[in-house]
């Protein structure tokens, strides 16, 4: 159900929805103008309030760039690798929730009524719905999020090791690091794949799936998220290959056994702020944990999986080096070949980057499990 929300613009009284999918309802608001300056505006949020803007769009986005270069400020050096990493995420953790207290409202037919917005419309019903409950409440960080992965959505993405675009939805993964997918890719050349029956667990856009498809094998994709259920069914209708691959919503596998289970699990053991953060980060490790010891029962006699993952959590001691063999071996499968790439993502050749030194030497890779 939706959280109803009361507030101010010019002394009238308003009410409506709030409408954000990764903010907690604000507990006191204020109003912010053109006249609100950075500064005034960081002291405001930073004692609990939450500001509903009035005035210019463009003027509000200015403000909360401001407000954004106030908060990186330079952080402290950290004694080891685990303490910078946990350092980064309270620092973005802190920026996200003080940066969405600047909100924007949003009327009937999703119309920002702010001079010179955008017509917003249908990423807002694209990421929300075609009726959220509107009129109501939406953090500006929220919005542009929206507009952007409106942009991604309608011009897609292009993926050369499936010689195609996936058009990824809001809150959906986007293959932009493409070094999962050409690692898939050589494998299915080096390990065939056609007439296999295969599963791709978390899938996404489905473009492992799209890839799997189009080198032969016949596919059941999952994954727990219905916002990438929709995503990658209407990827897979793109491409035509509904005849071959089936997305299904499950929690990791559905019913029956595979010759060929695939997934690129989320490699980072900690937790996550919104559905699109569970793509990364996975509490605790549980999903992984799940994924490897589910295997067993799950492959068919003969059959073998392949898991993508990348190393950063080892070298952020978040994780021991040789965990995904261990797991296998507590599953009864062994390592029957590792594939590795280094990643080429722009954060990885970032030098202002708080973690550039671990991300320059991160490495994905492809593990082969086998029954032992």
């Amino acid at each position: 159900m939706t959280a109803s929300v009361t507030w101010r613009v010019g002394g009238a009284e308003r009410s409506g929805a709030w409408l954000s999918p990764s903010s907690p309802l604000p507990r006191r608001l204020g109003e912010a103008d053109d006249r609100t300056t950075a500064a005034a505006a960081l002291s405001r949020v930073r004692g609990g309030e939450a500001l509903v803007y009035s005035g210019d769009f463009r003027n509000a986005r200015q403000l909360l760039a401001a407000m954004g270069r106030r908060l990186r400020g330079r952080a402290p050096p950290a004694r080891d690798a685990t303490a910078l990493y946990r350092m980064e995420r309270d620092l973005r953790r802190r920026e996200h929730d003080l940066l969405s207290r600047l909100l924007v409202p949003i009327e009937e037919q999703l119309r920002v009524p702010l001079r010179n917005a955008p017509d917003a419309a249908l990423a807002l019903a694209e990421a929300l719905g075609p009726d959220p409950g509107a009129p109501g409440l939406l953090p500006l960080r929220d919005l542009l999020g929206m507009v952007g992965a409106h942009e991604w959505r309608r011009k897609g993405v292009a993926v050369p090791a499936l010689g195609a675009a996936v058009h990824p939805h809001y809150g959906v993964y986007a293959p932009v690091r493409g070094e999962y997918v050409d690692l898939v890719a050589q494998a299915a050349r080096e390990w065939p794949v056609a007439g296999k029956r295969a599963l791709d667990v978390g899938t996404g856009t489905g473009v492992l799936a799209l890839l799997l498809a189009r080198a032969g094998a016949r596919l059941v994709a999952t994954d727990v998220e219905p916002r990438a259920v929709v995503c990658a069914r209407e990827n897979v209708a793109r491409l035509g290959l509904g005849a071959e691959i089936q997305v299904v919503e499950a929690d990791l596998f559905p019913a029956g056994q595979f010759e060929l289970v695939v997934s690129n699990p989320p490699w980072l053991p900690d937790a996550a702020r919104t559905p699109l953060e569970r793509a990364v980060y996975d509490p605790g490790g549980v999903v992984l944990e799940r994924l490897v010891l589910g295997l067993e029962a799950r492959l068919a006699p003969g059959g073998e999986a392949w898991i993508v993952i990348s190393d950063l959590a080892e070298l952020l001691r978040l994780r021991a080096p040789g965990h995904v063999a261990a797991l296998a071996a507590r599953a009864g499968l062994r390592v029957a070949d590792v594939r590795e790439t280094r990643p080429s993502h722009p954060r990885a050749h970032d030098p202002d980057d708080p973690l550039h030194a671990f991300r320059a030497r991160e490495v994905t890779r492809l593990f082969r499990l086998v029954r032992a």
